[in-house]
């Protein structure tokens, strides 16, 4: 099971204590005591694994090493080891102490969470000529303790989305080989499944259900991972009894979520084309089209239809290619000011 949500307490190490020390050579009586080391710092890291949260999901806490006391002969305490946080690319990161949001979004990207204490002075720092014999020292300060919620959303460039039972990881897995289960059941299955075509990566959105905005089912558990998504392709079942209301349903339900939604690029296909005969397939067309909605029959059973699926996702990948390649200037270009 994908785990997605989770709360985690984090907590930076706390910085060692100075140490009270005094030299023992003769005539050489002065301070020597060292400074403790100051606490870990604890980072989160982003990596590829979706389901890296699963790791954290029985922990309520987690800490950075503590600093070590500082010691005689001027010996300061070692400073204690970073923690880092393995967490999936596409994680928004909420303080729950102050609300502040932080989006961790690449690869290898790191966010600090939480700083360690500094460690405390020894008592050589406090040494002067009118207090040759010192013995002041601090106490290592306590490292930064701060509760917060780990929010995965997927980040993909092709996002499945419909109504349960439309056929999504019938399609994914004839593209990526992804191996999604598949059953022809009208409910939602529980959490997403990815698959890369090539340099796209494909994610099959749990089917919605009327009201998901509001809570119903998993909806606003799945609706999220829509936001992150480039390209939506929109699969309406063929064999539906109404099929311009399944589509609506869905359209409102991302609309009602956040109208940044009806913004994205999307392509509506109308799939399990084989489960109808001809003369049905046409008609839903036109129903389709007659609501303003252009609509393409799919079935993952048929080549031509895959082809131009293929064909379609080729023109994204090369579109997307193209925006991510390094400009290169003309050998004549005038200096630009950025």
């Amino acid at each position: 099971m994908l785990i997605d949500d989770i709360q985690l307490e984090v907590a930076g190490g706390n910085g060692g204590k100075g140490a009270v020390a005094f030299s023992k050579v003769r005539l050489v009586k002065g301070p020597t005591g060292g400074d403790g080391g100051s606490g870990g710092n604890v980072y989160a890291e982003g990596i590829s694994d979706i389901n890296a949260l699963a790791n954290y999901a029985s922990r309520r806490e987690v800490h950075a090493d503590n600093g070590r006391d500082g010691r005689g002969k001027n010996l300061d305490g070692k400073r204690g080891e970073d923690l880092i946080i393995k967490i999936p690319a596409g994680t928004r990161i909420t303080n729950l102490h102050n609300g502040y949001v932080q989006e961790l979004t690449d690869i290898g990207q790191k966010i600090l969470l939480a700083g360690g204490g500094m460690g405390g002075k020894g008592n050589f720092k406090y040494r002067s000529a009118i207090n040759t014999t010192p013995l002041e020292f601090q106490t290592g300060l306590p490292g930064d303790r701060i509760t917060f919620q780990f929010e995965l959303r997927l980040i993909a460039d092709i996002g499945l989305i419909g109504l349960p039972n439309a056929g999504k990881s019938s399609l994914l897995n004839e593209l990526t080989r992804a191996q999604s289960k598949v059953a022809n059941y009208a409910f939602t299955t529980l959490e997403p499944s990815l698959g890369a075509y090539y340099e796209l990566i494909l994610a099959d959105i749990p089917g919605l259900i009327e009201g998901a905005s509001e809570g119903k089912g998993l909806g606003t558990k799945f609706l999220r991972h829509i936001e992150r998504t480039g390209t939506l392709f929109h699969l309406v079942a063929a064999d539906s009894e109404d099929v311009v209301r399944d589509y609506k349903v869905i359209r409102g339900e991302l609309e009602a979520y956040s109208e940044s939604l009806m913004n994205k690029k999307e392509y509506v296909f109308l799939s399990k084309s084989d489960m109808v005969d001809a003369d049905e397939l046409k008609d839903k067309i036109a129903q389709l089209k007659k609501a303003g909605i252009k609509a393409s029959p799919l079935s993952v059973i048929d080549s031509e239809h895959m082809a131009l699926i293929k064909k379609l996702l080729n023109e994204i990948k090369d579109h997307k290619l193209a925006v991510a390649a390094p400009l290169v200037p003309e050998e004549k270009a005038e200096p630009r000011d950025w």
